[in-house]
């Protein structure tokens, strides 16, 4: 399977995601699915999707992917048409307001997570992306990220803010990274990604932001606010690195910038110099 999807040119979490999961099910039967019949399998995917503490529906997605994956890869293409097929959520990205982002950005004491934060923002990027950004991947002069082979196994190039060189040169003088911009342990270990995430978690416990975000959220945030800065889509589908436009048009059902000249049919049903009186009646 490694060589192969190594081959498709599909990501390295692909792997990870796909063997987990095929490694779980023939933990829980004590053998590979190859010897596992459809019945069992049926059963343990009806458990797993109805199940209450069921990690999440990606969990459940990357099961049935996997497994189909698996069945493909071994010739057994009749078993991996019987998986049942997966209907696609619609959910709106969750993103922060620009006042939000403000208070985020200084909610830490430590120069390094807030510099992490504010770079996610900044370029829009995956958490992937950030651990991996190299010292020489930072171009001050021309104001420029070069991201390395990300999704899609694909290179690009993003503007470099002003206010985040800024930062950066700050931290980079105060912490003094060698290769990784942002280290780990020690300078020859990148950041993890689980390292990146506690950051983020940890910045929000220090503002009175109730949202259910995540560190992806800032990048979610990133696009959202670009469109409503008037930056055309298919520049910010090249910023972001999206494979197909289709992705980021999500992102149109979120930003506000059509919106903001419309007012609410509440706002004309009352006169337009709507006394304290009025409003008295209602609240």
């Amino acid at each position: 399977m490694e060589q192969q999807i190594t081959i498709e040119g599909k990501s390295d979490d692909t792997l990870k995601n796909y063997s987990n999961q095929i490694a779980k099910i023939s933990l829980h039967f004590g053998k590979l699915p190859f010897y596992i019949t459809n019945k069992q399998i049926n059963k343990y995917l009806y458990t797993l999707a109805s199940q209450q503490n069921c990690p999440s529906r990606s969990y459940f997605k990357h099961m049935v992917y996997g497994l189909r994956y698996y069945f493909r890869h071994i010739g057994k293409e009749d078993r991996a048409i019987s998986l049942p097929s997966i209907k696609e959520e619609f959910h709106l990205p969750v993103i922060l307001n620009r006042s939000e982002l403000k208070k985020l950005f200084v909610a830490s004491k430590h120069l390094k997570h807030r510099v992490v934060l504010a770079l996610v923002y900044s370029a829009g990027l995956r958490s992937r992306e950030v651990i991996n950004l190299k010292i020489s991947d930072i171009d001050f002069e021309r104001r420029t990220i070069h991201i390395r082979q990300s999704k899609y196994k694909k290179d690009r190039i993003v503007p470099l803010s002003v206010y985040m060189a800024h930062g950066l040169k700050k931290y980079i003088k105060q912490d003094n990274p060698e290769t990784w911009l942002f280290y780990g342990n020690n300078k020859n270990n990148a950041y993890s990604r689980n390292g990146i995430t506690w950051i983020m978690r940890q910045a929000l416990r220090k503002t009175q932001i109730n949202k259910k975000v995540s560190i992806h959220s800032l990048r979610h945030s990133y696009a959202t606010h670009l469109l409503e800065d008037g930056v055309n889509i298919v520049t910010v589908k090249n910023l972001l690195g999206h494979g197909d436009i289709s992705t980021t048009m999500i992102y149109l059902h979120v930003a506000n910038y059509s919106f903001l000249n419309v007012k609410s049919p509440f706002d004309t049903l009352y006169p337009r110099q709507c006394n304290d009186l009025i409003l008295s009646e209602i609240y």
